[in-house]
């Protein structure tokens, strides 16, 4: 019997600039997004875009305050 793996994407890090949320992914990839899509983000304050954390070993990336989640195969798909 076999055993599928997968390679799902996995974020190392994001930050905000301007108008876009960015991901660098740990292929090396940078992905940047508009922040519209995301309207909790959009609207939130400086200090609560900072207070975010990767989930899922970098699967995505979750804002507890905010009560949002960023899938990163989610936005590869989207995209």
């Amino acid at each position: 019997m076999s055993i599928l793996t997968t390679n799902s994407p996995k974020a190392k890090e994001i930050w905000f600039k301007e108008d876009k949320i960015y991901f660098l992914l740990a292929d090396g990839r940078e992905l940047g997004v508009p922040i519209e899509w995301f309207p909790k983000l959009r609207d939130a304050n400086p200090d609560q875009l900072k207070n975010w954390r990767l989930i899922g070993s970098g699967d995505g990336v979750h804002w507890e305050e905010l009560d949002e989640d960023i899938s990163i195969e989610g936005l590869l798909v989207t995209i």
